[in-house]
């Protein structure tokens, strides 16, 4: 059974101030300026460094908030069924995506990202929700308005407001309510936040299909797909606080964006980047 949260926000016992905020932010985007010459020689570009720094931040927020809240994990997504379930409000992102200029949640950021449970802990920066390449926006009256995130959360770290934070597909394997159940495949192994493919980001939650796990290749499925404009890849954090570029090798994984559905379940039999997915988001109970 889930425990429910008790924080709204950072408690004073062990909260970061502000200040404290200022200067961690400060360091980080300090080292990240100081790669931008390694990464150059590797043929990326700023916006890749960027999205890295981006990840590295909004995971550093995710930590404190467990640190602060029993080592409780924010959910990965909310259950769609708004305030009628009080477990909504620990999902660190209830907005649903979409290209509706109706949808506001697309480019507003107080009507969702300023509520949630990570704002105060981001120094209540906005811009480390996005990937600076993504370029996705939304037509209101004529103009046009840029979407406010790409980053997605492993569903399986907290995943959705629920009782047991599952899926019925998701039963056999391990779903995360704890930093400290970080077990298997380890902190290290583990994922906590991706830029995602903006003609696919919808929901909080990034999904990966467990389905041929792990010894059935054949029978690979993709649900989710990644973003793939950093030279074929994504930047993802983990757990420890580490971040990584991840190239994609397979081109099914990396079909042109506005190519598919945005809720198209994909066979991809013997596809070494979803082993690669499913070997760094959970593990088989």
């Amino acid at each position: 059974m889930h425990i429910e949260h008790k924080s709204k926000g950072p408690q004073r016992s062990r909260a970061f101030t502000l200040v404290e905020l200022a200067v961690i932010i400060g360091v980080v985007a300090l080292l990240g300026s100081a790669l931008l010459p390694v990464f150059a020689k590797s043929g990326l570009n700023y916006r890749s460094v960027q999205c890295l720094n981006n990840n590295r931040q909004l995971c550093a927020a995710w930590r404190m908030y467990a640190d602060d809240n029993r080592d409780m994990m924010v959910y990965a997504s909310d259950d769609g069924t708004g305030t009628s379930n009080p477990l909504n409000q620990y999902a660190w992102t209830a907005a649903h995506l979409d290209f509706s200029p109706a949808n506001r949640q697309n480019w507003d950021p107080t009507l969702d990202l300023m509520k949630r449970p990570l704002w105060p802990y981001t120094g209540r920066n906005a811009a480390i929700y996005k990937c600076p390449s993504d370029q996705s926006y939304v037509i209101v009256n004529g103009v046009s308005k840029p979407r406010i995130r790409s980053m997605s959360m492993n569903v399986y770290l907290g995943g959705f407001a629920t009782t047991d934070g599952g899926w019925l597909f998701a039963a056999p394997y391990r779903m995360f309510l704890k930093t400290t159940d970080l077990s298997a495949p380890g902190p290290a192994k583990t994922f906590v936040f991706l830029d995602q493919r903006w003609d696919q980001i919808n929901w909080g939650s990034f999904v990966t299909d467990m389905t041929g796990h792990p010894n059935s290749p054949a029978q690979y499925e993709v649900l989710d797909l990644p973003n793939l404009v950093h030279d074929s890849g994504c930047g993802l954090s983990f757990a420890d606080g580490h971040t990584e570029l991840h190239r994609w090798l397979d081109p099914r994984t990396t079909p042109p964006l506005f190519s598919i559905s945005d809720v198209a379940t994909l066979s991809s039999p013997n596809n070494p980047d979803v082993a690669w997915l499913q070997a760094h988001a959970t593990a088989p109970k």
